[in-house]
């Protein structure tokens, strides 16, 4: 419980230095709207590294060198753990927000910092609303803001991945961005396999190659769901592996 412990007391001092970091970063996204994102991210990146190391979270990192640092792409990823996007953001190299549920929404500090870095809330409950959401995040990868999204739609503890979601892959259909497959393993050994504690974990995250979806001819946009959850696959096999 000690970890745990330590987690939520930084995230106490976290709330309370935001208080006064939010309206900072406010008045600079008036003035600079990717100078205040960039600074948002920054921020963000420093307190999951933070909430890492209080976790005794190690990481071994494959295809970092697969991210392209000349466009914006599409993250995608299998979901294991509400430890996945802090693993994730903390080492992305790129201004990336991400797609997140509705719900959060309703954390005031947390909305806060997620709509400086280009977060954007998905109601899949509402189509019309969860359309608007798929278009800002479109808008943000043609600004150059790369997206990030977890396909499955729901943390998932099984061996196999939950099939993706129909119309997940849309921010890179409709932008034209290329997709970044990312596989996570282990992540749920921080937390989801032992709750209320936070376990010391080695966790493997492995950037794959861009998958270029302008590319693509007619049948390879057809089954671009599919191919893109089993190169997913793939990974998480080779990460098995090594």
């Amino acid at each position: 419980m000690i970890r745990l412990i330590l987690i939520l007391i930084f995230l106490l001092f976290f709330a309370i230095y935001s208080i006064v970091a939010l309206p900072i970063v406010y008045i600079v996204n008036k003035i600079n709207d990717k100078t205040g994102q960039k600074h948002s991210q920054r921020v963000t990146r420093h307190a999951f590294k933070i909430i890492l190391f209080l976790a005794g979270t190690k990481i071994d990192i494959k295809g970092l060198e697969n991210i392209p640092k000349d466009r914006s792409v599409l993250f995608i990823s299998n979901h294991r753990s509400d430890f996945d996007v802090v693993i994730i953001y903390a080492l992305l190299p790129v201004l990336t927000g991400f797609v997140s549920k509705i719900e959060v929404k309703k954390v005031p500090i947390l909305r806060r910092w997620m709509q400086f870095n280009k977060c954007v809330f998905l109601d899949r409950k509402n189509p019309r609303e969860g359309l608007k959401a798929i278009l800002a995040a479109v808008e943000n990868v043609n600004n150059g803001t790369s997206m990030y999204i977890a396909p499955e739609g729901t943390r998932n503890h099984e061996k196999e991945m939950l099939p993706f979601k129909p119309g997940s892959l849309k921010i890179a259909e409709k932008s034209g961005c290329p997709i970044i497959p990312i596989a996570l393993t282990n992540t749920d050994a921080i937390f989801e396999n032992q709750k209320p504690r936070v376990k010391k974990a080695r966790v493997q995250i492995t950037f794959g190659k861009p998958i270029e979806v302008g590319s693509l001819d007619a049948e390879g946009k057809k089954t671009l769901l599919e191919d893109t959850q089993n190169t997913v696959k793939k990974m998480l096999e080779d990460n098995l592996k090594s």
